[in-house]
């Protein structure tokens, strides 16, 4: 990662996954790696259920926290149709990693949306090459913890190569960021994550 001055990550989902946490993770890795990290969110209406995106741009010369559209070195989808929505900020070439469980807005809930996060995840995987898929449910259920998502993806990244980050840089960024209680179960769902890219 020496030989860039900054790379991009756009991760979008909806309030209550975890998609703000995810991204300071990543930011507290890479400035223990020793890299400079800047961050900027915008979150929907609803606390629960609004859309959520938040933008981390790491590297040694950053001129902006936000990343321009078509620009995102990878695209982090905690719901299919918030990735859909966001396509339009990953790189010709860019890594997306995609959870496949929808999550309804709040229109769907009360039947006045028709909207199916299956047809949102075909559409992806029918335009990205590099579009790799976590089983958010089935690691949230091996990891007893349904709060681990976002560290689950945050592993997926770091096996993506796409931001110069390791495992090991995680680790330590959850140990810090963490109650140590949770620490173990989160570098497990950390590790679950990264099997997911091959």
């Amino acid at each position: 990662m020496n030989d860039m001055n900054v790379r991009s990550c756009l991760l979008c989902g909806v309030g209550g996954q975890g998609t703000v946490l995810a991204s300071r993770i990543i930011a507290a890795a890479a400035m223990i790696k020793g890299f400079r990290a800047r961050t900027a969110e915008t979150i929907g209406m609803a606390q629960r259920g609004g859309s959520v995106v938040s933008h981390v741009r790491i590297g040694t010369d950053i001129p902006s926290p936000m990343i321009p559209e078509g620009r995102a070195d990878i695209l982090i989808g905690f719901e299919p149709g918030e990735a859909a929505a966001n396509l339009k900020y990953l790189k010709d070439g860019g890594t997306l990693i995609l959870c496949q469980e929808e999550v309804k807005p709040i229109t769907a809930s009360l039947g006045q949306s028709g909207y199916d996060g299956r047809t949102s995840s075909e559409y992806l995987k029918s335009r990205i090459d590099r579009c790799f898929t976590v089983d958010a449910d089935r690691i949230c259920r091996e990891c007893g913890n349904p709060k681990v998502l976002n560290v689950a993806v945050v592993g997926a990244l770091c096996a993506s190569g796409a931001m110069g980050l390791t495992l090991e840089d995680v680790d330590k960024a959850l140990e810090q960021r963490l109650k140590p209680k949770l620490v173990e179960v989160n570098q497990k769902a950390l590790r679950m994550g990264a099997e997911c890219i091959k």
